[in-house]
C-alpha cells in the first residue's frame, strides 16, 4: 500500500471539507491525537464515514470482530505489547502473510512494526475501534490466563507459589505480562485485568465438583469467563487471601478483607470476602474504582419530566430528608453520589456515612462505618451533628434508631440525603413506620422520595428495531398501533445477550401538604388519593419511554418490574 495522508484522502472523497481538515490539524498539532479521532470527536465525519471512505478509497475490507472468533494461536503470533501499544489484532496468519485488524489501516508505523516483527507481509483491515480495543484485551487476558494454567499443571507445587509470592503486600500492580511472576499471580492478574476491561462489578470464584468456575458480573448479570482445573483451585484462592492480608490457613470460616491494586495506572480497591462451601471456598471479589468519574444525573438515566422535577426537589431543598428507594443492586448509591455532586461546594459542610465507602470525593468530609468498633451509622450520626453539618448523607437506614436521628435532623435545619430497602415510593412510608418511627417524623421531614430500577440497554452493536405484537403493547400499557420496539440480536460486544451497559428508570415524588397530612394521620386511603392528585408519575411510564426510545425491551422491564 503507497503512502497516503488520511486528511486529503477524505477531503478528495467530499467525507469532509477543506477547512474542516485544518482545524483538526491544528487540533492534532496541538494535542499529538490522531487524525481520524479529532475529526470524530468533532462531529465532522462519524466512525461508519470513516470506514466506509477508507473502503472504498484504499480497498481495505472490513471486519466485524465482534462476531469473528480469533484463534488464541494468533497471540503467539504478535507479541501483546506491540498490539497493545499500536491497538492491533491479528486475526488470520499463513506463513508469509497475516491480515491485521486495525481502526486506522493508514498508521503505517504499526503496519512496519509488526512486518519486522512477525517477518510476514501485513494485510490490513479496517475494524471499529472499540472493537479492536476489545479483541486485543480478550485475546491476550486469555492467552495470559491460560499460559499461567499450563505453567501451574506442569509444576503441580504450585500451591507453593500462591501460598508465598507477594506475601505482606498491601498494594499490588496487576500486570499480566510479569514473566518472572509465579502462575498463580499471573493467573490472577490476568482475571483482574480481564473485569477491568469488562466493566464487571464483581468476579465469583466458585470451586465445583469438577473444577473452579470464574464468573463475572457484568451489567448486573454473572457471565462465565473462564474455568480453572480443580488441581489449581488451592494455589489461586490462596494468592487472593494473600492479596486481602487473610489467614491462608484458616479455610472453615468466613473472612473478610481488602486489598489495593492498579490496573493499566488506575488505581483500584478491591473488598474480598470468602465463604466455606462442600467444593471448598469461594471467593467474591468486588472492584471499586478510588478515581471514578462520578455519575451525572443525565448519566444515571434521568431525562425529561424526571430530571426537571428531581433538580427541582435537589436545587430547592435546603432543610429535610430526601429519600433514594429502591432494592438491592437498583442504582441507589449511584444516584446519592450524584446528588453529593451537585450539592458539595465550598460554602457547605457535607458529610456521608456510607458503610463502605466506595469512592472518595474531593470537598467531602466521608466516615467509614464500623460496627466491629462502634462506629454504627446511629453513633456517628449523633456525633455528625456536632461537627456544624449543612448537608448530610446517610448510606442507608436500616433500624428505628438511625431513622428517628436522622428525621430529627432533618426537621431542625439540616438537609439528610438517604436510601432505604423498599420497592417503590409509597412503601418507603410503611418501611419506615415498620421499623418504629413516628409518623409526624416522616410526615415533618420527608421532602421527597426517589425510587428508581436498573434495567439492561438494548447493545448498540447488534441494536435491531420490530414490530411488537399487541400483547407486548398491552403489557406495557400502550394502546394498539403502529410503534417500534428495538432489540438486540446478541454479538462478541454484548456476550450474546442483547445489552450492554444499563440505564435507569425511576419515580419521583415531592412530598405535598396533602401527603404529609395523609401519612400523619396514617391514612393508606389518604395518601393514595393525595398522591394521585399530585401529579405523580409511577415508574411504569418512564419505562414506556425506555422501550419507545429504543434504550430498553419490553422484556427487561417486565424482568426487572415483575408482572
Amino acid at each position: 500500500m503507497k503512502y497516503v495522508k488520511l486528511g486529503d484522502l477524505l477531503v478528495k472523497s467530499g467525507a469532509i471539507a477543506q477547512g474542516q481538515l485544518d482545524e483538526a490539524l491544528s487540533l492534532q498539532a496541538d494535542t499529538g491525537q490522531r487524525l481520524g479521532s479529532i475529526l470524530q470527536d468533532r462531529g465532522f465525519i462519524t466512525e461508519k464515514q470513516l470506514i466506509d471512505t477508507l473502503m472504498s478509497q484504499l480497498g481495505v475490507e472490513f471486519i466485524d470482530l465482534n462476531t469473528y472468533a480469533i484463534s488464541p494461536e494468533m497471540a503467539q503470533i504478535l507479541p501483546k505489547s506491540i498490539a497493545k501499544k499500536h491497538i492491533v489484532v491479528p486475526v488470520r496468519a499463513t506463513r508469509s502473510d497475516i491480515h491485521l485488524a486495525m481502526a486506522d489501516p493508514l498508521n503505517f508505523v504499526a503496519i512496519e512494526e509488526v512486518r519486522a516483527v512477525t517477518r510476514r507481509r501485513v494485510i490490513p483491515m479496517i475494524a471499529t475501534a472499540s472493537a479492536t480495543e476489545r479483541a486485543v484485551q480478550n485475546l491476550y487476558s486469555n492467552q495470559g490466563a491460560m499460559q499461567a494454567i499450563e505453567d501451574m499443571q506442569r509444576d503441580l507445587q504450585g500451591s507453593q507459589y500462591g501460598a508465598s509470592a507477594g506475601a505482606g503486600q498491601q498494594s499490588v500492580t496487576v500486570d499480566e505480562a510479569e514473566a518472572d511472576a509465579a502462575p498463580a499471580i499471573r493467573l490472577v492478574n490476568s482475571i483482574i485485568d480481564r473485569a477491568c476491561s469488562e466493566g464487571a462489578s464483581d468476579i465469583h470464584v466458585e470451586p465445583g465438583e469438577e473444577g473452579v468456575t470464574i464468573r463475572m458480573r457484568i451489567d448486573g448479570a454473572l457471565r462465565p469467563i473462564i474455568p480453572v482445573p480443580r488441581e489449581l483451585q488451592s494455589s489461586v484462592i490462596s494468592r487472593m487471601k494473600i492479596m486481602a492480608r487473610m489467614d491462608i490457613a484458616q479455610k472453615n470460616i468466613p473472612q473478610d478483607g481488602r486489598a489495593n491494586v492498579t490496573v493499566r495506572q488506575e488505581p483500584l480497591d478491591l473488598r474480598i470476602s470468602t465463604l466455606p462451601t462442600i467444593h471448598g471456598e469461594k471467593v467474591v471479589i468486588r472492584l471499586l474504582r478510588k478515581t471514578p468519574e462520578l455519575a451525572t444525573l443525565e448519566g444515571i438515566g434521568l431525562a425529561g419530566e424526571n430530571l426537571e422535577r428531581f433538580c427541582q426537589m435537589v436545587d430547592r431543598t435546603t432543610e429535610g430528608m430526601i429519600l433514594m428507594v429502591g432494592p438491592t443492586g437498583s442504582g441507589k448509591t449511584s444516584t446519592l453520589y450524584a446528588m453529593i455532586k451537585r450539592l458539595k461546594s465550598d460554602e457547605v459542610n457535607l458529610v456521608s456515612l456510607e458503610d463502605p465507602v466506595e469512592y472518595h470525593i474531593d470537598g467531602v468530609c466521608q466516615v467509614q462505618i464500623s460496627e466491629r468498633n462502634g462506629l454504627t451509622f446511629a453513633n456517628v450520626l449523633r456525633s455528625v451533628l456536632r461537627q456544624d453539618p449543612d448537608i448530610i448523607a446517610v448510606g442507608e437506614i436500616r433500624d428505628g434508631e438511625t431513622a428517628e436521628i436522622a428525621m430529627r435532623a432533618a426537621m431542625t435545619g439540616h438537609l439528610v440525603l438517604s436510601t432505604v430497602h423498599t420497592n417503590n415510593a409509597v412503601s418507603s412510608v410503611d418501611r419506615l413506620l415498620d421499623i418504629g418511627v413516628e409518623s409526624y417524623l416522616i410526615a415533618g421531614a420527608v421532602q421527597g422520595i426517589v425510587s428508581q430500577r436498573l434495567v439492561r440497554r438494548v447493545c448498540p452493536y447488534c441494536r435491531r428495531p420490530y414490530t411488537p405484537t399487541p400483547e407486548e403493547q398491552a403489557a406495557l400499557g400502550l394502546p394498539a398501533g403502529d410503534v417500534r420496539f428495538y432489540r438486540g440480536v446478541g454479538c462478541g460486544e454484548c456476550f450474546g445477550t442483547g445489552y450492554r451497559g444499563r440505564t435507569g428508570a425511576f419515580e419521583i415524588l415531592p412530598v405535598t401538604p396533602d401527603i404529609r397530612r395523609a401519612i400523619h394521620k396514617r391514612s393508606l386511603e389518604e395518601l393514595e388519593a393525595a398522591i394521585a392528585s399530585s401529579g405523580f408519575r409511577p415508574m411504569m411510564e418512564d419505562c414506556r419511554r425506555l422501550v419507545l426510545s429504543g434504550l430498553t425491551t419490553a422484556e427487561e422491564i417486565h424482568r426487572v418490574l415483575g408482572g
